[in-house]
C-alpha cells in the first residue's frame, strides 16, 4: 500500500501521486534517479537516509515492509519508475533495487512503448511495464497487482476474519452481509489488519504502510482513525487494543 512514484514531469507525478492516493494508497513522490534511490535506501546513509522531496528534509521513519538495501529495510511496496530519469537513470535504479534483493514491485513507467524497449525494461527486473500515455483506471490495477505480488505469501483477494469479508480487488468490505462504507485510509488499515491474520499490528507500522512519509508520528493520526472504523464495523467489538504493543482483528 506504499507506492513511491519517481517521475520528473511534475505535473504527471502530481497527477499519478493524486489518483493512486485516492484508490486508497499512500504515495511519495520523487523527481530524480538519486532521490529515488535515496528513499529506497540504496544510496549514501541507508534506509534511514530520508530524500529531500519538493523542498523537505529531515530522517525517514525506518522502513518495516518491502525491501532495500537489507531484506525489509525499505517501506514501499511497489515503485512507479520512469526510465528517463534525471541524475541516475531509471535504468540504472532498476538495477540497483533487483540487486539488492528487494520486494519492493517495479512498475515502468515510460514513453518508449516499442516491443524492444519493453522487453529491454522487464530485462532490466522491472515487473511490469506501462507506455505513455495511459488509461488510469489500468494503472492503478497493475500497482493493485504488483502489491499482491509483493506479498509472502501471495495474498489472496478475499480476507475473511470473524465476520469481515474484505475484497481487495474490488475495493469492498461487509460485516455479516453488511456493507461498510470506508474511507481510502480506513479500508487500508483494516486489511493490513486482516492480512496479519491474529497478530498484533503496531501503531508504527500501521503508520509506515497506510501513511505517507510526510505523517507525523505524533499526530495521533492512528487512534483517530481506529476510533472512526471501529465505529463503522459496529458491535460486538472486532478490533482489540493490546497495550503498549498495537491492534488485532
Amino acid at each position: 500500500m506504499r507506492v513511491l512514484v519517481a517521475e520528473d514531469e511534475r505535473d504527471l507525478a502530481a497527477l499519478v501521486a493524486t489518483g493512486l492516493r485516492r484508490a486508497g494508497f499512500a504515495v511519495d513522490t520523487v523527481h530524480d534517479g538519486k532521490e529515488a534511490l535515496e528513499r529506497l535506501g540504496l544510496c549514501g546513509g541507508g534506509p534511514l537516509e530520508r530524500a529531500s522531496v519538493d523542498g523537505g528534509g529531515g530522517l525517514e521513519r525506518a522502513g518495516l515492509y518491502g525491501g532495500g538495501g537489507l531484506e525489509g529495510s525499505c517501506p514501499y511496496d511497489v515503485l512507479v519508475l520512469d526510465r528517463d530519469l534525471p541524475r541516475v537513470h531509471g535504468d540504472d535504479v532498476a538495477r540497483r533495487l533487483v540487486a539488492s534483493g528487494s520486494r519492493t514491485r517495479i512498475l515502468m513507467l515510460t514513453a518508449a512503448t516499442a516491443v524492444d524497449d519493453r522487453v529491454e525494461g522487464l530485462d532490466l527486473g522491472a515487473d511490469d511495464y506501462l507506455g505513455k500515455p495511459f488509461e488510469f483506471p489500468e494503472l492503478v490495477s497493475r500497482v493493485r497487482a504488483l502489491r499482491r505480488r509483493s506479498a509472502r505469501p501471495a495474498l489472496p483477494p478475499l480476507l475473511a476474519r470473524y465476520g469481515l469479508v474484505m475484497d481487495t480487488v474490488r475495493r469492498t468490505a461487509e460485516r455479516e452481509g453488511r456493507v461498510l462504507d470506508l474511507s481510502p485510509k480506513e479500508f487500508s488499515v483494516l486489511q493490513i489488519l486482516l492480512e496479519a491474520d491474529g497478530a498484533v499490528v503496531s501503531a508504527e507500522e500501521l503508520l509506515e504502510r497506510a501513511w505517507d512519509a510526510h505523517a507525523d508520528p505524533f499526530t495521533g493520526a492512528v487512534r483517530v482513525c481506529m476510533s472512526k472504523l471501529r465505529a463503522k464495523i459496529g458491535e460486538p467489538g472486532l478490533i482489540r487494543t493490546v497495550q503498549g504493543v498495537g491492534y488485532v482483528v
